[in-house]
């Protein structure tokens, strides 16, 4: 037998029972005849009353008097309609009441008839049986609030159920034998769909019975191993998507139809310096003019065109789209670096053709002197050595953009080995010696013992001592000392050092020095012979063996270029 079959039999026979016993027992007759036997009595009270209604007695206190006696409410009505005494109202309450000529009791019982209604009192609010009948003043009525009748009713009606509560019982035990037939496995697999609702995917139907319940287990078993391997590849693609998203260089926030965050990524975080965690308000998003007017197009289903703008000082290339739905993407690019890195470009194609602009004019001038002029001797040869020195010029500023564009392409890579620092400051000493004695600068060397050795590529390092040496010469005065040092470093490693006791660095320039082709004193540097290249060059060589560089000066009181090396394998890059 089937489940339908079976809960279709055991209703029957349980409604079949319920419906033997209580209506007929209990049906609308009963109600019927309770309630013509309280319209009777209503009637009769009504009709003493009325009765008492006679010329020269106050409605009013009538109406109060009797309502009290019978228990019932009592309404005395004037011909016209006007109500005269009512032992629910009194004094001014009495006279606002509505005019009753339209009530149909009250109708009825103007024609002679005993006027009987059901309905909900405008007075007092409550559903109530009036009865109402002719008196020679007027229309005495009487009504009762329904619920008593009901309850009437209702007593009338236990006393009737009492005598079924034999039939009923016996209707409740085949109920329930039935009822645990069913049961048992619906609340079984009630149990498991509420687990797999909760997300527990590992619950499964244990239970083995036949017919349409066996067929509802076995369905919900596959339902739930389907809805595992869903779930399962729903979460990997929403993990793919959140990391890929994440790896984007470029910022990505959601925004739903109802102006909330729904996804941002690692970079429009740091871009718009955003904490907090998804969902949140879009008003929670910077207040940029632009930044706004882009979403709130989107959200209205514009697009925008990309456009630049400045958040938190960094530039930002902003593009909106609205979503289907109703919401909008807005994507976010990073131009600071792009920005520097060209206005890099220009300052460095500037700065080079003004480096090469004045060589290449005193060359061209002197030339064409001596192209369309025979000057003397001794004017000749200072002419020619002005070709010479700006040549030599060219020639330096050649090599050391090559060398810094070797360095920074990666072209070059460090080739560690063990250096004696103490031979290699000796080497440096020798070589610019002769440039020291022309300065009258004295040269010299402090080598710890503790920091006697080094582990990095000796032509670099010669290199960097090359040139801090030489800017150091070219900026002391007459008198001054150049000297190189080495130590050892708080964290390990060496301190390679070259000191000067020259003209110094006003404070306000020491974050710049390094950078290409910037000079404190443009007009000297270029006099002395410097290309503005040096230190930009000491920083990468440093830098390539994962050290540093730092300077420390001051107007009038030399200057001190430090390169920390550290301990260990070099760094390559």
């Amino acid at each position: 037998m089937s489940l339908a079959q079976r809960l279709l039999a055991g209703v029957a026979l349980v409604v079949a029972v319920l419906v033997l016993l209580i209506v007929v027992l209990s049906g609308g007759r009963l109600s019927r005849e309770l309630e013509q036997w309280e319209v009777d009595d209503l009637a009769r009270d009504a009709r003493f009353v009325a009765a008492e209604w006679k010329p020269g007695v106050d409605a009013e206190a009538l109406a109060k008097a009797a309502g009290a006696a019978l228990g019932h409410r009592v309404t005395l009505i004037a011909p016209d309609g006007r109500v005269l005494g009512d032992s629910e109202f009194e004094g001014d309450a009495l006279a606002r009441l509505e005019n009753h000529a339209g009530r149909p009791e009250v109708r009825a019982a103007m024609q002679g008839e005993t006027g009987v209604s059901r309905r909900v009192s405008p007075s007092i609010g409550d559903q109530r049986l009036y009865v109402a009948v002719r008196a020679p003043l007027g229309v005495a009525r009487l009504s009762i609030d329904t619920g008593q009748l009901d309850a009437i009713i209702s007593r009338a009606r236990r006393d009737v159920f009492a005598s079924g509560f034999a039939a009923l019982v016996a209707a409740l035990l085949l109920a329930v034998v039935f009822a645990r037939s069913v049961s048992r496995p619906i609340v079984e697999l009630r149990d498991v769909a509420r687990g797999l609702a909760a997300g527990d995917l590992s619950r499964r139907p244990a239970l083995s019975a036949p017919g349409e319940i066996g067929d509802l287990a076995d369905a919900v078993h596959r339902m739930a191993e389907q809805l595992e391997l869903r779930l399962a590849t729903l979460q990997s693609n929403d993990e793919l998507m959140a990391a890929l998203i994440d790896a984007l260089q470029e910022g990505v926030v959601a925004v739903s139809a109802g102006r909330q965050v729904v996804i941002v990524n690692a970079p429009a975080r740091r871009l718009l310096g955003i904490g907090d965690a998804v969902p949140f308000s879009a008003d929670l998003l910077p207040r940029g003019f632009e930044l706004r007017e882009a979403l709130a197009g989107a959200l209205a289903g514009a697009p925008s065109e990309p456009a630049e703008l400045v958040l938190g000082g960094r530039t930002v290339m902003l593009t909106a789209r609205p979503l289907r739905d109703g919401g909008a993407l807005l994507a976010l690019l990073d131009l600071t670096r792009t920005r520097r890195l060209e206005a890099v470009r220009r300052d460095f194609v500037a700065n080079v053709s003004h480096e090469l602009k004045t060589p290449i004019t005193v060359i061209g001038g002197f030339a064409e002197t001596l192209a369309t002029d025979d000057p003397p001797p001794e004017q000749r040869r200072r002419f020619v050595d002005a070709i010479r020195g700006n040549a030599r010029r060219m020639q330096r500023l050649v090599d050391d953009l090559l060398d810094l564009s070797r360095i920074e392409s990666g072209g070059w890579v460090p080739k560690p080995e063990r250096v004696d620092l103490a031979m290699l400051a000796s080497e440096t000493v020798s070589a610019f010696a002769p440039a020291a004695e022309a300065a009258q600068v004295t040269l010299g060397t402090r080598i710890d013992a503790r920091a006697a050795t080094l582990t990095a590529d000796a032509t670099a390092l010669r290199q960097v001592l090359s040139n801090l040496v030489d800017n150091a010469i070219r900026h002391t005065p007459a008198g001054g000392r150049v000297t190189i040092l080495s130590e050892p470093a708080s964290a390990g490693g060496v301190v390679l050092s070259v000191s000067d006791t020259g003209i110094g660095i006003p404070a306000e320039h020491l974050p710049r020095i390094f950078e290409r082709f910037y000079r404190v004193d443009p007009a000297r540097s270029r006099d002395a012979g410097g290309t503005g290249l040096g230190l930009a060059i000491v920083k990468h060589l440093v830098e390539a063996h994962g050290g540093r560089v730092t300077a420390e000066s001051g107007a009038g009181r030399g200057t001190t270029v430090r390169a920390v090396f550290p301990p260990g394998a070099v760094t390559t890059s």
